[in-house]
Formats: structure tokens, sequence, C-alpha cells
């Protein structure tokens, strides 16, 4: 593969042949009733050219964030970066990494507006230019970021494995990496992989989704949680010509820097959510199956146990047990088993 003939090629397709996200010929970037309803309030105060250039599917913009520093791959226009800004607080950090001129020069430009619009003294949001494979050239370092988020950029990557190292390295412990983005359910034929609109589309370069288990498994993320994922139609004549024979779906996933196993295990542990995060005062869901009411014990396996306590999330749960007595595989299995998305590992 021709790394830097996929890098050219995306360049030219977000900085030159889109100027909205009128232009695009798929639902893979632009899922639009994904995103949620909190954060439809807070879209109101981004600037309106910021959204209309922005790209992406799904909104992986996790709760819990005051005061934290998120890391935004492939930021585009910023969007994100300002629905973060506001939900980290003026206290908090966002940066936002892209590689493409044109989606950077908008960004910056609404820096202070912001800032001015959401009452705080200065931005608290920065952008750099570079490549989501290296983020040490940077200046980002190891054990530095609180959460990775991303919208639908790992699968432009012509290195998917180097980025999710990337993002493993400067992840501080029990930092979560939380995005969205397109999954095939087979590998995508090498002939297809250097099709510009294909790439520009987010097909080409879609990971085949037992590849990226794999490649997560091998840096010691054993446990991938779906926290929710659609089909994407292909309505483009074009481009169903060339691709149709393949499933596409977006997914959202949350995988967290913590040593875990690789099957859910019962330790008899029981999870109870205090209801103490912003905008969820009745429930919070960890992922796809595990749907936690505030106040109401659930049973959990050590992996879900690990996952709350050592997180961010851990102040909001009141967890009972520890890993002293070992029951067994934990009889759970995940509700979207039937899809092509299974992960065959980590039940829970």
């Amino acid at each position: 593969m021709n790394e830097t003939a996929i890098t050219d090629s995306i360049k030219n397709y977000y900085g030159k042949v889109l100027n909205s996200s009128q232009d695009l010929k798929t639902s893979a970037c632009c899922t639009a009733d994904a995103f949620p309803k909190h954060l439809r309030a807070l879209l109101k105060d981004v600037h309106p050219e910021v959204v209309e250039r922005f790209y992406g599917c799904g909104s992986p913009l996790p709760p819990a964030l005051e005061g934290r520093t998120v890391l935004d791959l492939g930021c585009g226009t910023g969007r994100d970066c300002y629905l973060l800004s506001r939900l980290v607080g003026e206290n908090g950090r966002v940066i936002g990494v892209d590689m493409t001129d044109e989606q950077l020069d908008i960004a910056r430009t609404y820096r202070d507006w912001h800032a001015e619009r959401y009452g705080y003294a200065r931005s608290n949001v920065e952008f750099r230019q570079g490549y989501i494979e290296d983020l040490a050239s940077l200046g980002i370092a190891d054990n530095s970021i609180d959460v990775v988020v991303s919208n639908c950029v790992v699968n432009l990557s012509p290195d998917k494995r180097r980025v999710l190292s990337e993002i493993f390295r400067v992840l501080k412990p029990g930092g979560e990496l939380y995005f969205s983005d397109v999954y095939a359910d087979r590998r995508i034929p090498e002939q297809l992989k250097l099709e510009p609109v294909l790439l520009g589309e987010c097909l080409a370069g879609a990971f085949y989704w037992e590849d990226f288990r794999r490649a997560l498994q091998d840096l010691g993320c054993p446990d991938v949680r779906i926290v929710s994922e659609s089909p994407i139609d292909i309505d483009d004549d074009e481009v169903h010509a060339k691709i149709g024979m393949i499933g596409f779906r977006s997914v959202t996933i949350r995988v967290f820097k913590l040593p875990l196993e690789d099957r859910c295990e019962d330790f008899g542990q029981v999870a109870t959510y205090r209801g103490t995060i912003a905008g969820h005062p009745h429930f919070f869901d960890l992922d796809d199956h595990h749907h936690f009411e505030s106040g109401r014990p659930l049973r959990v396996c050590g992996n879900t146990a690990d996952m709350l306590g050592g997180s961010r999330y851990g102040r909001h749960f009141e967890l009972l047990g520890d890993k002293n007595v070992h029951f067994g595989l934990f009889d759970c299995a995940p509700p979207n088993s039937s899809t092509n998305l299974t992960s065959g590992a980590a039940c829970c």
C-alpha cells in the first residue's frame, strides 16, 4: 500500500473536493440520528461554518469530562472540539489534531469567538497540525490525556495499528478511548483501497471488525465495549457498484487503558450508580447492554467493575466485592451477538 498516496487523497477530498457535508455520497460520515439530545442544545452555540464543514459519524463525546484533558483525533473544523470545550469547562483542556490545512483554518478562525460565547477568559481549545499516527511529533506526552475521541477518522489512516498504539501511549492509566468509526463485515479488497471516492467516503479504509479487535488485543486491550451501532446506507449508484457487496456499520465504542481479562469472570461483584454524572440523573449506559439505573444494584463481571472503579467514573459508583473469590465465567452475553460485529471475547 502506498501510504503517501492515501494521505494525499484524503487531504484533497476533505480539503478541496468537499465543500459541505451535503457533498458526501453516503451516510458513512454523517449519521444524523446518532446525535444525542443533550449535545443538540450545545450545538446551537457552535459557529455555523464550523458545523457546515464538519464530517463525522455518530457523536463520540462521553460524559463526566469536567476539568479533564481531551484529545480529538482528526478534529476537522473543530465541531467536536468546541462541544468538548463546554463539556470540560473553562478549567479543562481540548487538543484537536488534523492534517488538512483547509479544515484547520476554519477551526482556528473561531477560537476566540467560541471562548467569548462561552464566557471564558481565554480559549481552552488548541489545534495542532500533524498526523494521528505520530502524536509524539506534536508534543503529546506519554500518559498525559484523560480521554481520546475521534469521529469517523481512524478508518482514513493508512496505518491504523500505529494510530491505536499512539492512543494508548498518550492515555493516562484508567483513561478512555471513546470513538465512532466505520467497520466492515469483511476485509476490503486491495484494488479498492486506493479509490479516492471510496477513501473519502470512509469505506475503502474501514477496519474489518475482527482485525480491529485483534489489533486492540495485541495492545493489551482485550475488552472492547460497543456503545451504539447503526447500518450505513450506500445510496449512490456508482459507489454501490464498486463496493456494495460489503456490509458497513457506524459503531461507537469505548476502551479503557486498564489491565483487563479477555473473558468476563465472576467474582460476585455489584455496582450501584449514584446518579451523579451531569446530564445523567436517572441512568448511565456503560455500553449497549450495561444499563445502570440510579440507586439500583447490578451484578457485574470483574472487567466491568474495573472499568467503573479504575476510571474517572469511579466516584459515581458504589462498588461492592473484590476478586478474592472466583465463581467462574460471568453468565452474560452481548445483545448484539447476532451481528457481524460480535467480538467473541469479554462478553460483558
